[in-house]
């Protein structure tokens, strides 16, 4: 556990590192502690509000058991069996199917299933999914998910500022055009490629820890096969226009192949799935 929170903190280190770069190339100096205390400043907001912006983002609908009994009693029921306090439950009013959880420890979770999953899965796949979000919860993944993207989306604004303003030194003269334009490009890349550093390796532990707590590890593959056959043909506005969050849900919602798969933010279904079989026969289900 405390070398995952040491990975964690150094890669988000790594983030504020990259407002640094950005802003020295900015404004010089001067505009490098400037960008480093924005990017501390964000990471503090983003502890203490990202969940709120996201779901805000998402137009996600919190919903109780009077509102959405079938849903938000399967979750009561797992969050049980996986030992953490009830979370808030959201549903997302879109057609693509998938989920993702948030906040900044179980005692202030939430999880978020768009109404296009609910529409696909059966009750058993959809067990799986809210089980690994709930593993998530319970992993204490959630705060650097979303801390992530919300810093990530700072780093690309900052970039944007950079591009059209161009960069410049200590005193007040234009830098390198060529070096600016590198750096306000490579800026955002940067940044997602350590949300991918992020991101793959805690959904193949959300992906086994949801088996544990729906004990059905099959359900959960049954679901991201449905999950992947459907998601790159239905868009998910919100994720397009915001593409740091991609990383937060169960399935990757952007479209597109070629190049773009090689900055996935998840690991292929193929490899979730066998995975996930091979716990199956461990656990003598398969």
């Amino acid at each position: 556990m405390f070398g995952n929170w040491l990975k964690t903190g150094l890669l988000m280190a790594a983030i504020v590192a990259l407002f640094g770069a950005v802003g020295a190339v900015i404004g010089g100096q001067q505009g490098m502690l400037i960008a480093l205390l924005f990017g501390g400043l964000t990471n503090l907001w983003a502890y203490w509000f990202s969940d709120k912006m996201v779901l805000s983002m998402y137009h996600a609908q919190e919903v109780d058991e009077l509102t959405s009994p079938y849903l938000y009693r399967m979750v009561r029921e797992l969050a049980q069996r996986a030992g953490i306090p009830m979370p808030k439950v959201y549903i997302i009013p879109e057609a693509q199917p998938n989920a993702f959880a948030t906040g900044r420890n179980p005692e202030h979770a939430a999880v978020a299933v768009t109404t296009g999953i609910l529409e696909l899965l059966n009750e058993r796949e959809l067990r799986g999914v809210l089980a690994h979000e709930l593993a998530h919860i319970k992993n204490r993944d959630i705060l650097i998910s979303t801390m992530s993207a919300t810093v990530a989306g700072a780093i690309s604004a900052l970039a944007n500022f950079g591009m059209f303003f161009g960069g410049r030194d200590e005193n007040g003269q234009p830098t390198n055009p060529i070096l600016t334009l590198l750096v306000v490009l490579l800026a955002p890349l940067a940044a997602m490629i350590i949300q991918m550093a992020i991101s793959r390796t805690r959904e193949f532990g959300a992906d086994a820890g949801g088996a544990t707590i729906s004990g059905d590890p099959l359900a959960l593959a049954s679901a991201l096969a449905k999950i992947e056959a459907y998601v790159q043909g239905i868009a998910l506005p919100t994720a397009e226009s915001h593409p740091e969050t991609a990383q937060m849900m169960i399935a990757n919602p952007l479209r597109g192949g070629g190049v773009m798969r090689l900055f996935a933010t998840h690991p292929s279904t193929e490899e979730r799935i066998a995975r996930l079989q091979a716990i199956a026969r461990q656990m003598g289900r398969y």
